[in-house]
C-alpha cells in the first residue's frame, strides 16, 4: 500500500491548492485529483445533496485504490464527513476544518478570527464549531462570499470585477477588526493578493493547505505507509469539461497539466 495513491477530493479546481502543498511536502508521493467540475459550486447546495455527491465522488478515488483521502473541500469537510468516514471505513480521512481552525488559532490565538467560506460551510458552522471546541472563548466571525468561487473557476484571480466582489463581503467584516482571517474555501488562495491588498497588512490571512499537508504527513508515518523513492505519476479525474480543467486548474496547481491526463469521469 506504500506505492497506492493518495486520493484527493473537491467540487472542483480549488483542491488542486491543497494538492499543491502536498505534492510539496511529499515529493514521493503519487496523488489521484477528482474534480466534481459537473455539479459545482457545492457550496450553495443543501447538505444532503453535497453528502449525496462526496459519497459517489469518494467511490470513484477508491476504485483506483487509494491508501487516504483527503476531503480539500470545505462544504463537503463541513457536512459529508461522517457519512464518508461510516462508508469508506477504515480508508484514512483527512479534512481541511480542523487543520484550518488549528492554523487560525495558531496565527491569531486570541482572536476574533474571521471566517470566509461558501453559503454551505457557513451554515453548517464547521469552523466555528471547530475553533471553538479548541478555544472556546475565541470570537469568530463568518461571512458567506457565493460569488467568490465561480470567478475563480473562470480564472477571473485579479482586476476591477474581483476587487468589487470581494469589497462586498470584506467590507463590513472588516469593521469589525479581526486579527486573522481564515481562507475556507480552497479556491480562495488564487485570489489571496486581493484579498490581502484589501484586508490590509494587519490582518494575517490563514490558508489551511500547508497544515493539511502536515496532517496528512503525520497520519501516512503513523500507520506506515510513507512512501519513498522518485517521484510517482499524478493522475486527474474530472466530472466535466476535461480540456478546461487542464487549462484552468494550472492557476490553482501552480504547474502545467497535460490535457490529455484529465479523464472524464461519470459519477
Amino acid at each position: 500500500m506504500k506505492d497506492a495513491a493518495i486520493g484527493v477530493f473537491d467540487s472542483g479546481m480549488g483542491g488542486l491548492t491543497v494538492m499543491r502543498a502536498l505534492m510539496a511536502g511529499m515529493p514521493s508521493e503519487s496523488f489521484v485529483y477528482l474534480g466534481d467540475t459537473a455539479r459545482l459550486p457545492y457550496g450553495t447546495k443543501g447538505a444532503d445533496t453535497v453528502t449525496r455527491y462526496a459519497v459517489q465522488a469518494v467511490s470513484a478515488l477508491v476504485k483506483r485504490k487509494i491508501k487516504l483521502l483527503v476531503v480539500a473541500c470545505n462544504t463537503a469537510s463541513g457536512v459529508a464527513l461522517p457519512a464518508l468516514n461510516e462508508a469508506f471505513a477504515p480508508l484514512p480521512v483527512i479534512d481541511v476544518i480542523a487543520p484550518g481552525a488549528e492554523a487560525a488559532l495558531a496565527a491569531s490565538p486570541q482572536g476574533p478570527i474571521a471566517v470566509i467560506a461558501t453559503e454551505g460551510t457557513v451554515r453548517a458552522g464547521a469552523y466555528e464549531r471547530a475553533i471553538r471546541a479548541r478555544a472556546p472563548k475565541v470570537p469568530v466571525l463568518q461571512q458567506a462570499c457565493p460569488l467568490l468561487v465561480p470567478l475563480a473557476e473562470e480564472g477571473l484571480i485579479e482586476g476591477a470585477i474581483v476587487d468589487l466582489a470581494i469589497h462586498r463581503y470584506l467590507d463590513s467584516l472588516l469593521e469589525r477588526a479581526p486579527a486573522a482571517l481564515v481562507l475556507g474555501c480552497t479556491h480562495y488562495p488564487v485570489l489571496r493578493d486581493a484579498i490581502a491588498r484589501i484586508a490590509g497588512p494587519d490582518i494575517v490571512l490563514v490558508d489551511s493547505a500547508a497544515t493539511v499537508a502536515l496532517a496528512v504527513e503525520r497520519r501516512l508515518a503513523q500507520d506506515g505507509l510513507l512512501r519513498e523513492g522518485p517521484p510517482m505519476p499524478h493522475r486527474f479525474l474530472a466530472t466535466d469539461a476535461a480540456k478546461r480543467f487542464a487549462r484552468i486548474g494550472e492557476i490553482f496547481l501552480g504547474q502545467r497539466i497535460a490535457p490529455g491526463s484529465v479523464e472524464l469521469v461519470d459519477l
